[in-house]
């Protein structure tokens, strides 16, 4: 009954979408209060819909209701707790259905707190959004229906996939979702914008929360994602260029474009053409991923291998939603004040160029990805495109990027000097070069670029502590003022120097960790050891391992430095219930400097077992350097200005809706 429940609002809450898509919009062209104001209904019962469905199929894995098509294909009695909850999105039905949820959570959002919204505005945002819900939940009961019955029901289920039975993996897709479709909020402003043909500091103020919110999951998800590749997978990896991870790094890259350039239209009036094309390309891009990870044209462990027709499916509604807001845009863009003028060295100046080496880094990876699939699906032909392109076309446009970001917020608007913004940050600069020097002496052998990638991290990390200094006075005003001012520093400026300090700190993880990964690859009995980076990994025995939906066999380990235990550890392959699909578990010691990293082989025909152990020097600074960048889009979100946004244009200066601006 329960599950009926479920289908039931699930129906619903798709014709209260189709309300939502029209009525507000009809009621924006005519100027009608009522009808306007019922768009904010529609999405906070839409949200109450989506919620029912979603908690009654969460009710049917909790029970193990195996009638549901969907339970007994993804669940199993003898699976834990959390992956009977976490297996409700370990699959393709059900993650659309949190997918719906979380767009339709933003698009109340935007109805409850969007108050100091024009009506207008207002309702035309809500009535975008209840389309993208709109044509996600015809998609969802015409092809990705999750609350299917079986007869009969089976005695048991098939199970999660066992790769997905992680703690990091429960939470990483909800997180990644919420960066995705968060999107969708940017994306409906830029078209509403278009339709009332008028961009101006207000819209900026109102869209820059959004887009920030959806940065900061986004960013928070990637870093789980890469950490559970690192922990799960056992290749000591945590990137690899993989097309559905490059569909999430592509809308980041956008998205991170977008922040920047709203504040070019918030604070100077200008870059609004350019910053409503970001706002449509992010989600656009979200959209793109969505199309690779559930067409079934990719073969990826991030993957859902699902019907090609469904591919079909979501491909038209990529094309609507792209195709139709990029016609929009070229239609009313040219209509659109260009705003304010600056000289090419301001800030203003500095986030343009941030902004055209983001999206060129975007460019690349976007046609690195696709180019392979789409020459397969017209020649028939396969090419692999991996580490080797993208380190040769991202890496050097990153680069740059990375060198102009401290002195970007030392660059003044309209009109700046470059030799001035050097003099803020010579601290910065000469504490960076010192590392280097150091760095340099230490790997005397090489490999040579790698000081300068360290360079640029830490240059990263003391340009962002030089810039909360400069703007608090340290060193210009007696230490009580520049205290006083410290304080009193708005949480956006903090933010930021978090965001960019966590960037620099995952560089420099990033390069140590590629570059200097020791590896070892070898058979050995029980009781025998492996050197390591100094330390010795001392194999200690087998055991048997049984757990609650699989057995297998377990590795006990020992990391010893010199006569000292350092940790024991145990290394795991797993073969999982009812699917028979095997796991390996990592034996992982962190520390400071570095990771000891061990993964149990399989059995040899003389009795020995091949074990990996390697040594990954810093690793943990990507995943704090990530968790960093995450807290600081968090504080910046409670920024008073960005919190209270700006008040309702006043009626009498509201242009007439059809016309555009001149």
């Amino acid at each position: 009954m329960i599950t009926e429940i479920g289908h039931f609002a699930l129906l619903l809450a798709l014709a209260v979408a189709a309300y939502q898509t029209i009525v507000p919009q009809w009621g924006a062209w005519r100027n009608d209060v009522t009808l306007m104001a019922s768009a904010s209904v529609a999405a906070v019962v839409q949200l109450t819909l989506l919620a029912i469905a979603f908690a009654a199929l969460t009710h049917a894995y909790l029970i193990s209701d195996f009638s549901v098509l969907n339970v007994a294909e993804n669940s199993h009695t003898m699976k834990p707790l959390l992956y009977k909850i976490s297996g409700v999105w370990g699959n393709h039905e059900g993650s659309m259905l949190l997918w719906v949820l979380i767009l339709a959570l933003f698009g109340a959002a935007v109805a409850v707190f969007g108050n100091n919204l024009p009506d207008t505005t207002k309702a035309r945002i809500l009535s975008v959004q209840g389309s993208i819900g709109l044509a996600f939940l015809v998609f969802i009961a015409i092809a990705s229906n999750p609350f299917i019955r079986l007869m009969p029901a089976p005695v048991e289920g098939n199970g999660l996939n066992p790769i997905l039975q992680d703690p990091a993996l429960a939470f990483h897709p909800p997180f990644l979702y919420a960066g995705y479709v968060g999107l969708s909020i940017a994306f409906s402003f830029a078209v509403a914008a278009l339709i009332e043909g008028r961009v101006d500091a207000a819209w900026a103020r109102w869209v820059r929360p959004w887009t920030l919110l959806s940065w900061a999951f986004l960013t928070i998800g990637i870093g789980m994602g890469a950490w559970w590749a690192y922990y799960e997978l056992g290749w000591g990896g945590f990137w690899f260029w993989d097309p559905v991870e490059n569909a999430s790094l592509m809308p980041w890259l956008i998205s991170t474009a977008l922040l920047h350039s709203a504040i070019v239209v918030e604070k100077r009036g200008a870059l609004k053409i350019w910053t409503i094309l970001l706002s449509i390309l992010a989600f656009s891009l979200s959209l793109v991923g969505t199309f690779l990870v559930r067409s079934g044209i990719l073969t990826s462990v991030h993957a859902f291998a699902v019907d090609p027709e469904r591919g079909a499916f979501i491909l038209t509604i990529l094309l609507i939603f792209v195709g139709g807001s990029l016609t929009l845009f070229a239609l009313r863009a040219p209509s659109l004040k260009t705003g304010g003028l600056f000289a090419t060295v301001s800030r203003e100046g500095g986030l343009v160029l941030n902004n055209l080496l983001l999206s060129a880094a975007c460019t690349a990876v976007f046609f690195g990805t696709l180019y392979p699939l789409a020459l397969e699906t017209l020649t028939g032909d396969k090419i692999s495109v991996g580490p080797p392109y993208f380190n040769l076309t991202f890496g050097p446009i990153f680069l740059p990027l990375l060198l102009i970001m401290p002195l970007g917020t030392m660059l003044t608007w309209k009109r700046a000097d470059v030799l001035n913004a050097m003099r803020r940050l010579w601290w910065a600069a000469a504490a960076a070069l010192a590392i280097t020097l150091v760095v340099l002496v230490i790997t005397v052998r090489g490999p040579w670029l790698a000081p300068l990638g360290i360079a640029m991290g830490f240059w990263l990390v003391f340009g962002a502590a030089a810039d909360i200094l400069q703007r608090a006075g340290v060193g210009s005003q007696p230490l009580h003022i520049a205290w006083a001012r410290f304080k009193g520093l708005p949480r956006s400026a903090f933010g930021t120097a978090f965001a960019h300090g966590g960037l620099g700190i995952i560089v420099i993880g990033v390069i140590i960790l590629s570059l200097w990964k020791e590896e070892h690859i070898v058979s050995i009995p029980p009781g025998d050891s492996i050197p390591v980076a100094g330390y010795t990994v001392v194999f200690k025995g087998i055991e048997p391992l049984s757990g609650p939906n699989y057995d297998g066999t377990l590795g006990r380990f020992d990391i010893m430095k010199g006569d000292t235990l350092v940790k024991d550890v145990v290394s795991e392959k797993r073969n999982f219930r009812p699917r028979g699909m095997p796991t390996t578990e990592v034996g992982l010691f962190q520390g400071f400097w570095g990771d000891v990293y061990v993964v149990l082989g399989d059995k040899g025909a003389d009795g020995k077992y091949v074990v990996r152990a390697s040594f990954n020097p810093m690793a943990s600074f990507i995943w704090v350097g990530a968790f960093i960048m995450f807290l600081g889009g968090l504080l910046s979100l409670t920024d008073r200005r960005l919190r209270i946004g700006v008040p309702k244009r006043p009626a009498a200066a509201a242009m007439p809706v059809p016309q555009a601006a001149e």
